[in-house]
């Protein structure tokens, strides 16, 4: 595919909705997903400690990273198709499946929609409304600044170049402020056992994170002390043996469990 180049280390290729991926490791295959206006460099600090057990795979998102942007605006649905179709043509089947912020977005809606290709779940600073940069009280920078500040890292990798990073910012911008709010009722149809993670300082509110824990049956729930929206890279050793801990460990019997046995409880009535 036009504009695909070779990753630093592990393998690369470009197929699967035309998507840029690296892999590392070998075992059950392990799929990252970036945030928005990220890519897959996000998971520097992710990567090394999680391939020593899974193969993992690093898309680059449409528009992102080494993945050439396409025509049109870039929406939820676009992103959770071609998400299931690099599961499908690249991976070939089910996997563990862990995004980031507008990734763990992505994830949520395969998890939902195609419970059969989502093994574990391992949602990192998600949410059931966007993030809507244009808000006057959002924790993030304008467009002006985005361009300004993450511009020159897309200009390194991108095969568009940095001068179109406007227009991947713009577009966006565009999908966070106009995407729907998802209904909480709609969160028991999660199949899959399931990981939110979260920053005690996320740009997420603690509110909606406890509204996927409230609404996705038998979640587990960690906030990561003393990070924000970017706890992955802040404490990386920290998340990564949690992310570990949660993929390769059973559940444990609760000695005591509240919320668990209520949930339980009521599924039984």
């Amino acid at each position: 595919m036009p504009g695909c180049e070779d990753g630093t280390a592990g393998r690369a290729g470009c197929a699967g909705a035309g998507l840029w991926w690296a892999e590392h490791g070998s075992g059950e295959p392990l799929v990252l997903l970036h945030g928005g206006l990220a890519d897959a460099r996000y998971f520097s600090r992710t990567v090394p400690a999680l391939a020593e057990r899974f193969h993992v795979y690093t898309p680059d998102a449409r528009g992102h990273g080494h993945t050439p942007d396409g025509p049109g605006p870039i929406t939820p649905d676009l992103l959770m198709h071609d998400t299931v179709a690099f599961l499908t043509s690249v991976v070939g089947g089910p996997a563990h499946l862990a995004g980031h912020s507008m990734g763990a977005c992505t994830a949520l809606q395969v998890a939902l929609r195609h419970p059969g290709l989502v093994r574990r779940l391992i949602l990192v600073s998600a949410s059931i409304r966007p993030l809507r940069p244009r808000d006057p009280d959002s924790p993030w920078p304008g467009l002006d600044e985005l361009v300004r500040f993450l511009g020159p890292g897309y200009g390194e990798v991108s095969p568009d170049g940095e001068a179109h990073f406007p227009v991947v910012a713009s577009k966006i911008v565009t999908m966070l402020t106009g995407a729907p709010v998802l209904a909480q009722d709609d969160l028991g149809g999660i199949s899959s056992r399931t990981l939110l993670m979260a920053g005690d300082e996320d740009a997420v509110s603690l509110d909606d994170t406890v509204a996927l824990y409230d609404g996705i049956p038998d979640a587990e729930l960690a906030i990561v002390p003393g990070t924000s929206h970017f706890l992955l890279r802040e404490k990386p050793d920290l998340c990564n043996a949690i992310m570990l801990d949660f993929l390769t460990g059973a559940p444990v019997p609760a000695v005591s469990p509240v919320r668990r046995a209520r949930a339980r409880s009521s599924r039984l009535r």
